[in-house]
């Protein structure tokens, strides 16, 4: 559809987060009358709320179920499950559902590269997005990615944002890189990027989805449109991702850090090289890379392998990955207090990505692991604990579920504290020069906090305090 077509069409959005403003915003710029509804009180979306009233939104607070009455198309944000009453409602009555991606791909006039997968999305997003701004394309950060305004060295990129918001403000020479969800995966048609990557799948959002096979199946919705000039970027050392290669019409591209691949990217000595149509390009050095952890490693080749297929230099591959000092909330640094290396890594918020983590660390380790359980088993995670954890806290909702996991596997150097302030304090009074302290939740956020950036901010906030106090005292 044309973003014309929208003028005059009665749309509804449900949910007023980050998305479903953006998404009301786009429409009402296109000429659409919106309807927005959510379950909170306007007291808590002021601000938001007369945001998108300014701009002709007729808002509905305290309910969303919507009056569907006259309406052409219904848009959730992610956070809407498949079977909400209106959903199921509007289907009945052959009302289309399309999701933020998709409508952000009708009307994109640029291409947009998606990235998707249970670990490592936002990392191999802005690195994507880096080394094709340091190839002098202008790009834009978009989707799933949170925190810190993205900029690189060349002014040439933007974000992160909503990929509707920039899929109306990308002219037609920009390139959109997008962290894309499995939740907006879920109410796709047309949305066909030039490139998709599916980085890894591994146990997450359990409590949404019935089954790992389901969950799976969602995240390869991603290729569904694309065809033999678009590239789709595969995992090869993840037997869910390459078990989907030979159904694929794209052209397949594989990286490994394990083996070296036909084609796509790979580690030969220190040399990350990527192949592609029988040319052989070494991008950069195992050594260049900043950040630490093998799923780190995998992020670099995953992200040299789009940005070289979308025909980014070898020479911009590794200007991007020097200057890279990875995500916030991500194994970010916040400090280091009397000899202890304090770590944000919020966005860790399942149980594979808070074992990379731990992994990635070479020192002893005090972890503040915990918060609202995504249907996880907590086994492995223990024993990942037995090998570098020092001494695991737990907080958060379900506290409890990964303490039994961790009594059961024989890890005993666990206690429980009431909030993070207290969770800092006991890992602070415990740890010694060399000891890393690490914020590990493995867990969503919503049971204490906004989000995992609300959370990272505030265990940040209360480091911080603790460093300023210290040196106070010099």
């Amino acid at each position: 559809m044309d973003a014309s077509e929208y003028r005059g069409k009665k749309i509804v959005v449900i949910g007023l987060g980050r998305t479903g403003i953006a998404v009301a915003e786009a429409l009402c710029g296109l000429g659409a009358f919106v309807h927005a509804y959510d379950l909170k009180p306007r007291e808590e979306l002021l601000d938001a709320v007369r945001k998108i009233e300014s701009a002709g939104v007729e808002v509905h607070l305290g309910t969303n179920e919507a009056d569907l009455h006259g309406i052409d198309l219904l848009i959730p944000s992610p956070g809407v499950p498949k079977d909400h009453p209106t959903l199921l409602k509007a289907q009945s009555v052959g009302i289309e559902i399309i999701s933020e991606i998709e409508l952000a791909y009708r009307i994109a006039r640029c291409p947009i590269i998606a990235v998707t997968g249970t670990n490592g999305k936002t990392t191999t997003t802005i690195l994507t997005a880096l080394i094709l701004a340091a190839d002098g394309k202008k790009t834009y950060v978009a989707g799933n990615v949170a925190g810190t305004r993205v900029e690189s060295p060349e002014g040439m990129c933007q974000g992160p944002m909503p990929l509707v918001t920039a899929a109306t403000i990308a002219d037609s020479d920009s390139v959109i890189v997008a962290e894309v969800s499995t939740f907006q995966l879920e109410w796709i048609d047309s949305f066909r990027p030039v490139i998709a990557a599916l980085l890894n799948i591994a146990c997450d959002h359990l409590d949404r989805h019935k089954d790992l096979s389901e969950y799976a199946a969602l995240k390869a919705r991603v290729f569904e449109n694309q065809g033999p000039t678009d590239y789709a970027v595969l995992n090869a050392d993840n037997a869910f991702t390459t078990e989907i290669a030979s159904s694929l019409k794209s052209h397949v591209l594989f990286f490994s850090r394990l083996a070296e691949v036909s084609e796509g990217a790979f580690v030969r000595g220190d040399k990350l090289v990527v192949r592609l149509a029988g040319q052989e390009k070494v991008v950069c050095l195992r050594s260049e890379i900043g950040i630490p952890g093998a799923h780190n490693l995998e992020n670099v080749l995953a992200a040299s392998c789009a940005s070289v297929a979308f025909g980014a230099r070898s020479e911009s591959v590794a200007r991007a990955v020097r200057s890279f000092e990875g995500a916030e909330h991500r194994l970010e640094t916040v400090a280091i207090i009397d000899g202890v290396r304090y770590i944000n890594n919020s966005m860790c918020t399942n149980v594979e990505a808070a074992i990379r983590s731990t992994e990635a660390i070479d020192a002893p380790q005090i972890v503040i692991a915990g918060g609202k359980d995504k249907g996880s088993d907590f086994s492995p995670l223990v024993k990942a604990f037995k090998r570098r954890a020092k001494y695991v806290i737990l907080i958060g909702s379900d506290a409890g579920v990964i303490m039994s996991a961790a009594l059961s596997g024989g890890f005993r150097r666990v206690s429980q504290a009431s909030s993070l302030e207290d969770a800092v304090a006991l890992a602070r009074s415990l740890a010694e020069p060399g000891d890393v302290v690490i914020l590990n939740p493995a867990c969503a956020s919503f049971d204490m906090f906004e989000s995992f950036e609300h959370r990272g901010q505030v265990f940040k906030d209360i480091v911080l305090r603790y460093k300023d106090s210290v040196s106070d005292h010099k």
